[in-house]
């Protein structure tokens, strides 16, 4: 790769990111699979039992670093599957709020043990594994944040 060594594969940050994503979200849907989620509906109810009240669509595309063209195909469809509801708020129609419903709250105890389980494959460290959460989110925020490009 004469005069281009930046292109180089083993020299971008690219690969290794997507692959250990694909690896980590094949291994969540494993987990998941006897109690019916995706890996996608997971995160969802992972960040509304987290919630102190029912957040709106909008609130939950946020913490979960989703569009609306994405995140409500996936509340319809959770909706549906009887595990949220989702109401107008009767203060702000313009808002919907999104809570969780006693099905919903019956997974939690279901996919308690998950997290242990995925760390336990991945051969680090819970300091390790605390680094690594710190440094991917001091990734996101800058890409998502919108900061200027270093020089």
């Amino acid at each position: 790769m004469d005069g281009y060594p930046q292109l180089a594969l083993d020299q971008q940050l690219c690969l290794p990111l997507y692959a250990a994503s694909r690896a980590v979200t094949r291994r969540y849907a494993e987990l998941l699979a006897d109690v019916g989620l995706t890996y996608p509906q997971y995160l969802t109810l992972l960040a509304l039992w987290d919630a102190q009240e029912p957040p709106s669509v909008r609130e939950l595309g946020s913490r979960l670093h989703l569009d609306s063209g994405t995140l409500t195909p996936l509340l319809k469809r959770m909706e549906t599957a009887g595990l949220v509801r989702r109401v107008r708020d009767e203060r702000d129609e313009r808002r919907v709020l999104v809570s969780v419903t006693d099905r919903g709250w019956s997974l939690r105890e279901r996919v308690a043990d998950v997290p242990e389980r995925l760390a336990g494959g991945m051969g680090m460290t819970e300091a390790q594994r605390r680094d690594l959460r710190s440094l991917l989110g001091q990734v996101i925020e800058s890409l998502e944040g919108g900061r200027p490009e270093a020089s």
